[in-house]
């Protein structure tokens, strides 16, 4: 069964657990089991997906129980008039401790960028922990190094977090678009355990009945707990 964070008499949230996919899509045509279905199966109802995590990406995902909250709540995503935070798995250490990528993304990542038309996208990002394992993927070094990062994204773009940290040489661990395949075996090989290392902490939003803040947060999953203690 999904685990269930929230639920009233308009919207629910549940705690995504990766790999699986939000809804049937042509580009998984394989697979079977979609949160949205197994939602509505576990309820006994209806359920309206207002927004979407990748795949591979864990954590809060909220659905609505009614077409009109559907529809007041997914024009707040489309507004960028919600607050989300995501953990995050990098490779290299960052050489700030926070910062913000302000860097357009084309609006469909499937396709080459070149031709589409560049849209804003803002994440901002702060550094949790410095890690360094013995792990090489690189001849020249007998270690490498990761950091856990913090990410808020302040747009709403397909893949925004993926490619903003791809963008400055801090590719996602288990990425497998994005990200760096011979480092993502490594990893998954060191820890036994291949996912993409993206999860959606915290959710925040306007209640569609009411005049009020709502904060959905679901912490890391135990998985987490196999990265090791910070080196720094």
């Amino acid at each position: 069964m999904l685990h269930i964070l929230y639920i009233d008499d308009r919207l629910v949230a549940i705690d995504k657990p990766p790999g699986l996919l939000v809804h049937r899509t042509a580009l998984d045509a394989h697979e079977e089991a979609f949160a949205l279905q197994l939602l509505r199966d576990q309820l006994g109802r209806p359920v309206w997906p207002v927004h979407r995590l990748d795949k591979g990406t864990s954590g809060v995902l909220l659905f609505a129980l009614d077409a009109e909250a559907a529809s007041i709540v997914g024009m707040q995503f489309e507004q960028g008039l919600t607050r989300k935070r995501y953990q995050a798995l990098v490779r290299g250490w960052p050489a700030a401790n926070e910062g913000r990528i302000d860097h357009p993304l084309a609006r469909d990542p499937e396709r080459p960028s070149a031709g589409q038309t560049l849209l804003p996208a803002r994440t901002d990002w702060r550094c949790i922990a410095r890690l360094e394992w013995p792990l090489s993927v690189d001849p020249r070094f007998a270690t490498s190094r990761f950091a856990l990062l913090e990410a808020a994204p302040q747009t709403g773009r397909r893949h925004q977090i993926r490619r903003h940290f791809k963008h400055i040489a801090h590719p996602i661990v288990g990425d497998a678009t994005h990200g760096k395949g011979p480092l993502n075996r490594a990893v998954a090989g060191h820890l036994g355990l291949q996912r993409l290392w993206l999860h959606a902490l915290e959710l925040q939003l306007a209640h569609p009945d009411a005049d009020r803040l709502l904060t959905i947060q679901a912490p890391p999953g135990t998985e987490w707990n196999t990265l090791a203690a910070p080196s720094t």
